[in-house]
């Protein structure tokens, strides 16, 4: 995984999330038009996330080089400019995506977003198309439902 924090490269593995919530949202490529659009929502709500004890990871098929340097490139050339706030995983053996559910033939992943409780049980999943981006605020609303569920045993109603 490539950290932008702290502009250097880790190995995780989803226990070393255990307590917390996971939002893992695959994405198709780097330097593409609807991937940074979604990121950058992602990484301007980080601070929402934080507060609901909740980590995101954005994860695509392409190395873990291409996305430092995804990060690194300026805005004018399809990059971050160093202002990335969420880390990116490098799934290049495809075996994430495709345990997944989302890896597609071709070897990039269609836009799946999975929220992960605090065991470490998917409890919620969706998969767009590729030429449709996410609304991230929706996210937000989700792990609230569910954290309302688990304080209250109810239903959440919409």
């Amino acid at each position: 995984m490539y950290n932008p924090k702290t502009k250097g490269f880790e190995n995780i593995s989803l226990s070393d999330y255990k307590g917390k919530y996971v939002l893992l949202t695959f994405y198709p490529l780097d330097f593409t038009f609807v991937c940074p659009t979604e990121i950058v929502a992602l990484s301007n709500l980080i601070e929402e996330f934080d507060k609901r004890n909740c980590v995101v990871i954005c994860v695509s098929t392409d190395s873990q080089f291409s996305h430092k340097a995804w990060c690194e490139t300026s805005k004018e050339n399809g990059g971050f400019n160093n202002t990335l706030k969420v880390p990116l995983l490098s799934d290049f053996k495809k075996t994430i995506s495709r345990d997944y559910g989302v890896l597609l033939e071709d070897g990039v992943a269609l836009r799946g977003t999975f929220l992960i409780d605090t065991k470490q049980i998917v409890r919620h999943s969706t998969i767009n198309d590729l030429p449709v981006g996410r609304n991230m605020d929706e996210f937000l609303r989700i792990i609230d439902a569910f954290e309302y569920t688990e304080k209250f045993g109810d239903v959440c109603p919409a």
